[in-house]
Parts: C-alpha cells; sequence; structure tokens
C-alpha cells in the first residue's frame, strides 16, 4: 500500500487535485490491490496486462457500469505510469488495455419556471438556516459552480462592491464569477443574520451549519435535493444538476459557448460541448412538433 500511498501524495500536492478526486483514486486502487492478493510486490512485480484483463471481467460480471470501469482503468493507467517515472517499474501493463466506450448521457437540468418558482415563491423561512439554504440555491444556480468550491468558499471571496465572487476549481485554478442582483440582495441579509447567530468575524468559511462548523458536501446534497423535491420530477436532484441547470440556461438564451466553458472552469472546450447537445434536442423537439412536414 506504500507505493498507492505515495502516489496519492503526488497527486494531491504535485497536481494540486481535490479530495473528490482523490478519494475516487484511492478507492480504484485499492480494490485492485485487493484484487491482486494484497501485496506492494504484486503491484510492482506481478502485475501484467492479463490480469488487468481479469479484473475487468470480473468488474462487468459484477454488474459494474462501462463509466465506473473506464474510471478504474484510467486510474491504473494513472498509477503506473507515475510507477515509471519513478523507476519502480519498467513497464505500464495497462497501456494497451482499451476503454470500454461510455454512452454519450445529456446531462440532466431543472426548466427555467421550476427554478423561478424555487426561488421567488418557495418560503425558506426567516431564521440563519432558511436564509443560508435560499443563498445556496441562489449561487448554484447564478454562478454553475461545483459543490466542493461552494464549500470552500471563504467570506473573503464574495465582493459585493464589484459583483464577483472568487472560486476556486480544480487543481486550485481561480477564476471569478458574477454575482446576480438577487445573490448580492440575499448576501446582505445573509451577512446580518449571520452576525446575528454567530457574532461578527467569528469564521473564516463563508457558510456554516447551525452550529457555527464549516459547511459540508452532505448537508449542502441534503438542502439541493430537498428544495428541488418541491419544484421538479427529475429523477437527479444535486448540486450538479443545478451546475447543469446554469449552463444549459445561458446555452439557450444565447451565450457564447467559450463564455460558458470559463464560467464553468472547464480546462477544455470538449467538456462543455455537451451543452450544445442538450440546445440541440430543445430545437429538435420544437421542430418537429412545429413544422408540418416534420
Amino acid at each position: 500500500m506504500q507505493h498507492i500511498e505515495s502516489f496519492l501524495h503526488y497527486l494531491e500536492f504535485e497536481k494540486r487535485c481535490s479530495r473528490h478526486t482523490l478519494t475516487a483514486y484511492r478507492g480504484d486502487l485499492e480494490q485492485f490491490f485487493r484484487f491482486m492478493g494484497g501485496s506492494d510486490i504484486n503491484l510492482l512485480s506481478n502485475a501484467g496486462r492479463s490480469d488487468i484483463r481479469k479484473w475487468i471481467v470480473e468488474m462487468h460480471e459484477s454488474g459494474m457500469s462501462s463509466r465506473t470501469i473506464h474510471r478504474k482503468i484510467s486510474s491504473i493507467k494513472s498509477f503506473y505510469k507515475h510507477l515509471q517515472i519513478e523507476g519502480l517499474v519498467e513497464n505500464n501493463p495497462a497501456i494497451t488495455i482499451n476503454l470500454p466506450k461510455i454512452p454519450k448521457k445529456l446531462p440532466v437540468f431543472v426548466k427555467e419556471n421550476e427554478m423561478t418558482t424555487l426561488l421567488d415563491m418557495v418560503d425558506f423561512g426567516e431564521d440563519y438556516e432558511g436564509i443560508r439554504n435560499k443563498l445556496v440555491l441562489e449561487l448554484f444556480y447564478g454562478t454553475g459552480m461545483r459543490l466542493t468550491e461552494l464549500t470552500e468558499l471563504k467570506v473573503r471571496d464574495i465582493n459585493l462592491k464589484t459583483g464577483l465572487v472568487k472560486v476556486f476549481g480544480k487543481r486550485s485554478k481561480e477564476r471569478l464569477i458574477p454575482l446576480t442582483n438577487e445573490s448580492i440582495s440575499l448576501f446582505n441579509t445573509y451577512y446580518n443574520i449571520r452576525n446575528e447567530t454567530f457574532g461578527e468575524n467569528y469564521s473564516p468559511w463563508l457558510f456554516l451549519t447551525a452550529k457555527g462548523e464549516k459547511i459540508y458536501g452532505k448537508l449542502v446534497y441534503r438542502i439541493v435535493n430537498s428544495s428541488l423535491k418541491l419544484v421538479t420530477t427529475i429523477d437527479k436532484k444535486s448540486p450538479h444538476v443545478l451546475r447543469h441547470t446554469f449552463a444549459t440556461i445561458l446555452l439557450n438564451r444565447g451565450a457564447d459557448l467559450n463564455a460558458i466553458k470559463e464560467l464553468l472552469g472547464h480546462a477544455n472546450l470538449n467538456a462543455t460541448q455537451i451543452y450544445a447537445h442538450n440546445t440541440f434536442e430543445k430545437l429538435n423537439a420544437i421542430y418537429k412538433q412545429a413544422h408540418p412536414r416534420a
């Protein structure tokens, strides 16, 4: 396991990977470690292409999705590439393994009128948690930030004068995102009740639990999930769905794809182009419904 720990240390401190990514890599590598008999010697000296293929077959037979298997193989490839660089192995046994094809899924999103109902019509209450929860939803919908980006926000990252929020994305890449007028107004209310509840300068973290501790991912997920249940029947009701909603609505309203890429913090345009498919599907449905010869 020492070589796995060394690789994870490299990912965390040199590649600046997120905690979510580190958790995924750890789980994938530990699973392969167990498959190889729980031995560092097996990982370094005995692992071959045939072992990885047997592991893939085992995962397929267990009902694991192609998407998950794809990620796990990618983790193994990266691990052995690192071992090669460190001079611990000569060959990468996963390098010639073909990754399973992943069927493309269109991003799930909440309709614009449903978000309007949620943010303008639903009563969240006037206490600290109510105001906080509404602001969390406003930020997700108004900025498209990721869950971990929101939980890591500090008070100093919000500039109400310029109307900008500073977000630290994957690999600590910094970007500035404009705040909506509704968010700015709600921030003023939030700061007032936050100070009344916990006192001024209580914590550097922007969002706190009812006990005054830094907010955490599972709590934010519950806030979003329970709130979306009030206005939509889509299966997935998560913070990432609000990220999809942000991008899809911008594109449907004519925003440039490159601008959306920058707002989302994508490294390249390929990750953003999937939202164009959503727009095409919408246009295609309208065409088939409206054109007499469609």
